[in-house]
């Protein structure tokens, strides 16, 4: 069975490049252990947003009395609510099914594992090994949940985000180590419905990523929420030997001992590359992760990675964008390099954040002279309106040229507003450019038009 292009992996950066592929031409065909969308569709980005969504309605409905209102006897199905989530991955994967079929994509079950001379071996699961060649390999194997060796995970007392989208009963008592995406989306969701939540993070802020100001906002959001942050603390051990668990937890004050029925391990990703054949083709990694050039290719001709195996942000659709550059590359298209500079993130837990490019401590290290401006949801009209007045835009332009270096929100829908930035930032936009392009009234999104009106000191409603 001879492709032009073979791809390993059906997740946000594998069937994204599989369709592409099909439209410029080439006979593909695509390698998939499980199911088709990989961890996003199935496990991570789409079920999570739609368990923070039953959320989302179950805390409207708990405070309906704020809109004038009356509601009574109100409840929440936790059963029911993971089953509308895997209800939603099941649609979302039979999308792609359909995707496969409309652009002739052959799907191939199995595992598969490389070979030099640009083949594949792909184990189905009755252990029938089938070989398969193509002009080009392209690696999506993605990633796991990474296990630290103090923290082995069981799957059932001591778990990753899988077995959190899944658990046949709602805890009383979580632990949730780590406060990236993955850890505050889980610790917001199970808080919403009632569990008794406690953020360990290692270092001094909650989503420490973000801007020092987003990440301050959002540790106070989390204490009122009901949440327990317990920050510059890392869990020594969990005891499982009982019926919940005990972790030893250190501080700077010394070790503190928590008790809970569970413990979700959210430090991170681990990428997969065991068993794969990257050691028998003689392809170099280096930390976990498969080198590539910008156009995705390995050091051996004809295999490529895209995705979370290759250095760069573990993001959905930052794979999707690698893998379209990958094949229009092949193709012979000249296309331009992704900018990682201007890569967006989202963190969908409520308040959500999104941002992108440098944060203030970023720009000022990189020995920009700054303009500073932030515009709070408290003084905007839609967000007093619609009840969510928590959070601000805050942006960070160059004094000198103009350019927009960074943007940070915190609050509701800023998932959906922050692509401006984006779009601006690709178009070389300047603070000026933003204050003379007419936002609408009453919106979220004109507080990026505000914020940057204080940057430049023409802010109206401050």
């Amino acid at each position: 069975m001879k492709y032009d292009v073979i791809i390993i992996g059906s997740g946000p950066g594998g069937y994204v490049t599989a369709i592409r592929a099909s439209q410029l031409g080439f006979k593909v065909a695509v390698v998939e252990k499980e199911n088709l969308g990989g961890i996003c569709l199935n496990w991570g980005c789409i079920p999570t947003k739609a368990l923070l969504k039953s959320a989302q309605v179950y805390d409207y409905l708990k405070h309906v009395d704020d809109y004038g209102l009356k509601a009574e006897a109100i409840d929440k199905d936790f059963q029911a609510v993971i089953n509308r989530s895997r209800g939603v991955a099941e649609g979302m994967s039979k999308g792609v099914q359909f995707l496969m079929k409309k652009n002739k994509i052959d799907v191939i079950d199995g595992f598969g594992k490389i070979k030099p001379g640009k083949k594949v071996d792909v184990t189905a699961a009755d252990g029938t090994v089938t070989e398969y060649s193509a002009d080009h390999i392209i690696i999506a194997t993605g990633a796991r949940s990474r296990e630290l060796p103090n923290l082995p995970q069981d799957g059932k007392k001591v778990i990753g985000y899988r077995q959190a989208m899944t658990l046949p009963e709602q805890p009383k008592k979580m632990i949730v180590v780590g406060s990236g995406a993955i850890g505050v989306e889980f610790a917001h969701f199970y808080n919403s419905m009632g569990t008794e939540v406690t953020i360990v993070e290692f270092l001094p802020n909650l989503v420490p990523l973000e801007d020092q100001d987003v990440s301050k906002q959002f540790e106070r959001s989390m204490k009122k929420s009901g949440i327990k942050v317990m920050t510059n603390s890392s869990v020594e051990s969990v005891d499982t030997s009982g019926e919940g668990v005990v972790a030893t937890v250190k501080t700077k004050k010394g070790e503190v001992t928590l008790e809970a029925d569970i413990v979700l391990s959210a430090v991170g990703i681990k990428s997969n590359l065991e068993g794969i054949g990257l050691e028998e083709v003689g392809i170099v990694t280096d930390r976990d992760k498969i080198l590539v050039d910008s156009s995705y290719k390995t050091n051996m001709p004809g295999y490529y990675a895209i995705g979370d195996v290759v250095p760069g942000p573990a993001l959905a659709h930052v794979a999707s964008a690698e893998g379209i550059t990958c094949v229009e590359r092949i193709a012979g298209i000249e296309t331009e390099s992704i900018d990682y500079g201007n890569i967006p993130g989202c963190t969908y837990a409520t308040p959500e954040i999104a941002s992108v490019g440098m944060t203030e401590k970023q720009a000022k290290e990189a020995g920009y002279e700054l303009k500073v401006g932030k515009f709070p949801f408290s003084a905007s009209g839609k967000a007093k309106a619609a009840g969510t007045p928590d959070g601000f835009v805050k942006v960070i332009f160059d004094a000198k040229y103009g350019e927009w270096l960074g943007c940070h929100m915190i609050g509701a829908g800023v998932t959906d507003m922050i692509a401006e930035a984006v779009l601006g930032r690709k178009l070389e936009t300047t603070g000026h450019e933003v204050l003379k392009a007419v936002h609408p009234h009453p919106t979220m999104s004109e507080a990026v038009m505000e914020a940057v009106a204080d940057a430049y000191d023409e802010v109206i409603h401050l």
